[in-house]
């Protein structure tokens, strides 16, 4: 990979980025299927013949990424939803009909998918990849024109995306921003037709008060606790194979990872054992295991070891898997660490961990376990190992999450046919699919009337007939 180091862009970029798309978008409100369609081919060969720097670039930015997560969990669920809206975007961009009330027949009603102009997205450093490239795809199948904020702890892969994006696609269509906190406050005060970010609970609630200014429309994808429910009659082995699975794939740093693990007390050693059991024949070495990334910078590690040890200051009890019992220091690596007895005011069980720390609390009956996660606020994940219909009915039921896992973790997430989203504190609104296309577009009613329309009853100057013709109407 040769990406030679440039300056970080400056609000002038940005200014005359986003003119730039304005202009484009001005001049083309409605770009057809086939322009669409050329876009998400653009984008699709981008990927694809950049893709061993695209890992490179990611790997730099993280110290050590596994190329197979970067693989498995950035650009397989980008390429696999942009050639579902590819395949479908015929069908999705077509009006839709509605029906006429009976008194205004013959008319018609249609919904119109229109586009909205300028999406703003805004990208974490955890999948720098994923959540710019997966909101992209929708944006763009919905005919938009798109500016992405890449992260500042990300910058090798931000350089290299927007030297890309210049290259693949055509001028006015999209721009990448590189750039530190205060280009991204920038960013989310200019007067965008809907802004998309992805990252913390406190920064979403200052988007949501910089785009209030222009009413931009937002779609907050946050994040929070997400639980994993372990109920008496799982398969524990299985259970735990997926909560480690969900919880060490890029060193705990995603969004949806397992927070939290709820167990019966009776079982909870079984469990301890079992996940320590995963947790070693899946990274038997840590250090130079290059299935095993890194915590993206020293600041959120050592974050991670402040929180670590203000728990066990408080008496919680810390068990470490390391099997080969390797320093990590140097390669900001920290080995999945369990947490018992965790005193519940301790920041690993106030804030989202976004690491490989997994707390493990006890519950005595099966309802304590929904009453512990809906008093909290609302998760963007949860996931549930039970194998009892009635026992899942009830989680559903009874609990409010962004989305569910059933005996396993985190796959929901790249159902390309379905939804992404939290509610609550973990988020607002939703992408992904049909439902991106959704977001990125107006749904424009359409009425038309007919020439042999009988509205003029109904206009002035009011006589019998519009009396006679309102008896009916109220009337039903």
């Amino acid at each position: 990979m040769n990406v030679m180091p440039m300056m970080p862009d400056t609000e002038a970029d940005l200014q005359e980025g986003y003119a730039a798309l304005r202009t484009a978008a001005d001049s083309e409100r409605f770009p057809g299927l086939a322009r669409r369609r050329g876009w998400l081919d653009a984008l699709e060969q981008l990927i694809q013949h950049n893709r061993s720097a695209l890992i490179a670039a990611v790997n730099a930015d993280f110290g050590q990424r596994s190329s197979v997560e970067t693989q498995l969990g950035e650009l397989f669920p980008s390429l696999e939803e942009l050639r579902r809206a590819r395949r479908k975007l015929g069908g999705w961009m077509q009006p839709q009909r509605r029906p006429v009330s009976i008194w205004f027949r013959p008319a018609r009603n249609r919904l119109l998918p229109q586009p909205l102009g300028v999406v703003g997205i805004v990208v974490p450093w955890n999948y720098p990849l994923f959540l710019a490239l997966g909101p992209l795809v929708g944006a763009l199948a919905a005919g938009n024109r798109v500016m992405i904020k890449m992260s500042e702890l990300t910058p090798v892969t931000g350089q290299l995306l927007a030297e890309l994006v210049a290259r693949y696609f055509e001028p006015g269509l999209v721009c990448v921003i590189n750039g530190g906190p205060e280009l991204s406050q920038a960013f989310t005060r200019l007067p965008f037709d809907h802004l998309l970010f992805t990252g913390s609970t406190a920064v979403g609630r200052h988007v949501m008060r910089a785009a209030a200014d222009n009413l931009t429309p937002v779609t907050l994808e946050l994040g929070g606790k997400s639980p994993a429910i372990v109920a008496r009659d799982a398969d524990f082995a299985h259970a735990a194979e997926s909560i480690i699975a969900g919880k060490m794939f890029n060193a705990g740093q995603t969004c949806v990872a397992p927070d939290y693990v709820l167990v019966n007390a009776k079982d909870r050693d079984r469990l301890l054992a079992m996940l320590d059991a995963a947790a070693t024949r899946a990274y038997p070495t840590l250090a130079h295991n290059t299935d095993y990334s890194s915590i993206i910078h020293p600041r959120h590690y050592q974050r991670l070891q402040q929180w670590l040890a203000e728990a066990e200051a408080a008496g919680a009890r810390i068990c470490q898997v390391n099997p080969a019992a390797e320093d990590l220091r140097a390669v900001r690596k920290i080995p999945l660490t369990l947490v018992l007895d965790c005193p519940p005011h301790c920041a690993l069980m106030q804030e989202e961990i976004f690491g490989p720390i997994l707390p493990v609390l006890s519950y005595d009956r099966f309802d304590d376990a929904i009453a512990h996660v809906n008093a909290r606020p609302r998760p963007l994940a949860l996931y549930l190992f039970d194998r009892d219909p009635v026992r899942i009915d009830k989680v559903l039921q009874q609990t409010i999450s962004g989305g569910v896992c059933i005996n396993e973790t985190v796959l929901h997430v790249v159902q390309d046919a379905m939804p992404f989203g939290g509610v609550g504190p973990s988020g607002m609104g939703h992408y992904h699919g049909y439902e991106g296309f959704l977001t990125f577009s107006k749904l424009k009613p359409v009425f038309e009337q007919s020439r042999w329309a009988g509205t003029w009853l109904t206009r002035p100057p009011y006589g019998r007939a519009v009396q006679w013709l309102l008896r009916l109407m109220l009337r039903g």
